[in-house]
């Protein structure tokens, strides 16, 4: 009988480190974005670990956002979901990245995305293609050990 690796039983620790790889993940996405799309900011002139710490948080208020707030939100959006065969997730996309936005400067962190339908719908298709890949290239690496 074979087991799949990382099948076992799931502990604090698993899903503490499952956490902490999905929050690398979404900084290199929300980075990707902010290089990508103009009006994405991580702010202007600062040194290389003050953008790293930034990311960082931003990251942490992202993932926590998307766990707790983007369920509820496609819950209640679940019509225009269906109407729209699915295209109106990437709204609720842009609207969680808004929020992130939001929060990020209410704890003075250097975050910022302009304007909602350019910016914030293409940064969530950038943050969704990325954290998609990101999410394939770790799980194949899951596998093979």
């Amino acid at each position: 009988m074979t087991t799949i690796p990382g099948s076992g039983p799931k502990t604090w620790k698993t899903d503490l480190v499952s956490f902490a790889i999905q929050t690398v993940i979404n900084g290199v996405a929300l980075w990707v974005a902010a290089w990508l799309v103009p009006g994405i900011t991580f702010g202007a002139n600062r040194d290389a670990w003050a953008v790293v710490w930034t990311v960082v948080l931003v990251a942490l208020i992202f993932g926590v956002i998307n766990a707790f707030v983007r369920p509820i939100v496609k819950l209640l959006s679940l019509p225009f979901i269906i109407l729209t065969l699915g295209l109106f997730v990437f709204i609720v996309n842009a609207l969680m990245l808004e929020l992130t936005s939001w929060i990020a400067g209410k704890f003075g962190l250097a975050f910022h995305v302009d304007e909602f339908f350019w910016d914030a719908v293409i940064g969530s298709l950038v943050i969704t293609f990325v954290s998609m890949l990101l999410g394939f290239l770790h799980q194949d690496d899951r596998l093979k050990a």
